[in-house]
């Protein structure tokens, strides 16, 4: 039976949370940090689950990035991705080679925008948010539901559709990864190492 590996990135095969770094090195410090001060009580509310997840992200991501080219916004991500590498867990990194090597397909799958975390793994499929493009620049929305909780399953799912052909083994660190961990064959609720 065919194996598949499905391993979140922010926390699990990372040391950190790819948003804000993303936006630093895009934006840089002072620009990240007024954003974030101006945005503070709509993720005060997050995580107090008083607010959706999803649209105070939007919101963020919208100030930051709505209007830039895609083109601008595809070589932040390259460029962020290939100075970023020191964020991987080495152990994430020897468990992708190790699959890899055992012919086990492995899919990395992130609430985070799929054009930053595609530069880190060019040979794997990655399942992310996906943005919404109009006459070449961003709109400041989201195409895809954000790649969260059920929305990873879902997401899995129209990759891959006949569950019950592979043999599912996840990775996850977070709430946003318990419902894909407990789809799985075999799970792990841990980051790498």
């Amino acid at each position: 039976m065919k194996k598949i590996v499905a391993s979140d990135f922010d926390g699990t095969l990372t040391s950190k949370d790819t948003l804000l770094e993303f936006i630093r090195f895009a934006k840089g410090n002072v620009h990240c940090l007024i954003g974030f001060l101006l945005f503070s009580p709509l993720i005060a509310l997050m995580f107090m689950k008083l607010y959706p997840n999803y649209k105070s992200k939007q919101k963020l991501f919208s100030y930051f990035f709505k209007g830039m080219p895609i083109e601008e916004f595809n070589r932040l991500g390259s460029d962020f991705a290939a100075s970023s590498k020191h964020l991987l867990r080495p152990g994430g990194q020897e468990m992708i080679r190790k699959s890899r090597e055992e012919g086990t397909e492995v899919v990395v799958v992130s609430a985070s925008i799929d054009n930053w975390v595609q530069p880190f793994f060019p040979d794997l499929k990655v399942i992310g948010t996906q943005i919404e493009v109009e006459n070449g620049r961003l709109t400041g929305r989201f195409l895809s539901k954000n790649c969260y909780g059920q929305e990873k399953i879902n997401r899995l799912l129209e990759l891959f559709p006949d569950r019950e052909n592979y043999y599912l083994i996840a990775y996850g660190d977070s709430n946003g990864d318990r419902k894909l961990l407990d789809f799985a064959d075999e799970s792990y609720y841990k980051p790498f190492r």
